[in-house]
């Protein structure tokens, strides 16, 4: 059965399922999850535990090995089986599914996966868990709900925090709620019980935002710059691969340049658009940035990106995180904003 994260404790003040599924791309939530179900698991009598972990097939065999095996010191064990992909492969789905067609009655098994795409949450062996034990799926929070989240943190610590203060944090950690917990933590060991200031915030706050190509795509079509420009200076700290985020930036202005030109013919937007072979999903960032923006903007915006595609490859000089600046700040503001051309590569 499918369970949301805050039903899981009445849950298990019913029933224990042999099998639990904690799948997402939120980390803190799932950590939190497994460490309820381990701490209700020691109070059940599960006093053994094993970690696994699922990268290649010969990894199932050490699973399969596992859950056959009878345990030397307990008679109830925990079995963590981490799949870092959220893809089992076929040989793990066959025995995903195997296992949980006759589970271990004396193994509570609790799986960990990445964000599972439409294919594994529609998958034999994700219905078989489904089946026979609880799935849980976790997203990143919305900001409205992590400022209440954070206020309560705050006050388990004593301290009471302003809206200014609650806004500020919000803003900083972006929806990263292992970074938001770790900066509640390091705020209580800073400053004494009371109330907390934006002032002190600010002072003590690192800037730990979880930063993703799409992000950045999303700031600039919808012209927030300062956002934009935050996010190249955090893909680049976490070293994300150039390359990625060319391609992502030049297919979105590849369309708007190919859109642009069809309306500027007579075509309406959103034919224009889906003339450009725009997905509906895409289509509202786009059309928001093309009314910005002329044809000519957009065709300069694509000579940039050319021109950072030899920065990319060192065949022009210049700095490539300037240039993504740059690029992105003129996809936000609709102004033309020229990249340092080197002349040798001419």
């Amino acid at each position: 059965m499918k369970l949301y994260p805050d039903k899981l404790d009445a849950h298990l003040a019913k029933q224990c399922a042999p099998v639990y599924l904690l799948h997402g791309d939120e980390p803190y939530q799932l950590m939190e999850l497994g460490d309820r179900l381990r701490t209700y698991a020691r109070g059940a009598g599960f006093d053994e535990r094993q970690v696994l972990i699922a990268n290649e097939d010969a990894d199932w065999a050490s699973f399969r090995e596992a859950a056959d095996s009878m345990s030397l010191f307990a008679e109830k064990r925990i079995i963590e089986l981490r799949l870092p992909t959220g893809k089992p492969g076929r040989t793990g789905g066959e025995v995903l599914k195997q296992y949980c067609a006759n589970p271990a009655a004396d193994v509570l098994l609790i799986i960990t996966s990445a964000k599972l795409d439409r294919g594994g949450s529609s998958s034999a062996w994700f219905k078989a868990i489904d089946k026979v034990g609880v799935t849980i799926g976790v997203w990143p929070i919305e900001p409205a709900k992590l400022k209440p989240w954070l206020k309560t943190k705050l006050a388990g610590h004593g301290l009471i925090a302003s809206d200014d203060a609650i806004a500020l944090i919000t803003e900083r950690v972006e929806g990263n709620m292992l970074a938001a917990s770790q900066e509640v933590e390091r705020l209580a060991l800073l400053y004494p019980q009371g109330e907390l200031s934006a002032e002190q915030v600010l002072a003590a706050v690192a800037d730990s935002a979880r930063y993703s190509i799409g992000d950045l795509v999303q700031a600039a079509l919808a012209g927030q710059s300062a956002r934009a420009v935050r996010i190249v200076r955090g893909l680049r700290d976490e070293a994300v691969a150039p390359v990625l985020i060319l391609w992502a930036l030049s297919q979105e202005i590849r369309s708007g340049a190919r859109a642009a030109e069809a309306h500027e013919r007579g075509v309406s937007v959103d034919a224009a658009l889906k003339g450009a072979g725009v997905w509906p999903s895409r289509a509202t960032p786009l059309k928001a940035a093309m009314a910005r923006h002329t044809a000519v903007s957009w065709l300069s915006m694509l000579a940039a990106t050319s021109q950072l595609d030899r920065l990319i490859k060192g065949q022009a000089a210049g700095d490539v995180w300037d240039s993504f600046e740059s690029l992105s700040v003129q996809l936000c503001a609709g102004s033309e904003i020229k990249l340092p051309i080197d002349q040798a590569a001419l």
